[in-house]
């Protein structure tokens, strides 16, 4: 893909995970192309299909999270990285609630359970890189606290302040 290509394919991608998220499925195809600068026709050049659409979103925020663990020990210490892949994990939950219903169109079992898995490893790293450093238990898996996440974000229901403070009980609970 040329460059600029790529780049609107990028500004596409971002644009609708965030219309998504504050719209919901239904979002406007004309808003997205406008919020990602570039023309309608673009829109449907890289994406025929609404669902082509909701699909590479998922796919792209789902990869994304995936790559922001080593990304962000990286840069923090274990226990504030692993705090803010949990903010990261409830945006993405509100970007792909916002598809739901299109997401169960296109997406089936076998890529609802890759895409679980490969954010369960993604928070295992954090949780080691945190059990490393003595910060953390050893006795809970990724997976359990990804399900914990997983309730926050249903409890919380898009409020981010709640989403945070119930995220905090749960590192508390995973403290050593």
């Amino acid at each position: 893909m040329r460059a600029d290509a790529q780049l609107n394919h990028e500004r596409l991608l971002a644009a609708a995970a965030a219309t998504f998220a504050r719209d919901g499925a239904d979002a406007s195809l004309k808003d997205i192309a406008k919020e990602a600068g570039v023309g309608i026709g673009t829109l449907y050049r890289r994406f025929p299909t609404r669902e082509m659409l909701v699909e590479a979103t998922y796919r792209n925020e789902t990869s994304r999270l995936g790559e922001a663990a080593p990304e962000l020990l990286e840069k923090l210490d274990p226990m504030p990285a692993l705090r803010t892949w949990m903010d990261q994990f409830v945006a993405y939950i509100a970007t792909k609630h916002g598809m739901a219903e299109s997401l169960k169109a296109v997406l089936d079992d076998d890529r609802r359970l890759e895409s679980r898995q490969l954010l369960a490893d993604a928070l295992g790293v954090l949780l080691r890189a945190g059990i490393e450093a003595g910060a953390l238990r050893d006795d809970v898996p990724a997976e359990d606290v990804l399900m914990g996440l997983g309730g926050i974000t249903l409890i919380a229901d898009g409020d981010r302040a709640l989403a945070g403070r119930l995220s905090e009980l749960l590192v508390a609970g995973l403290r050593n």
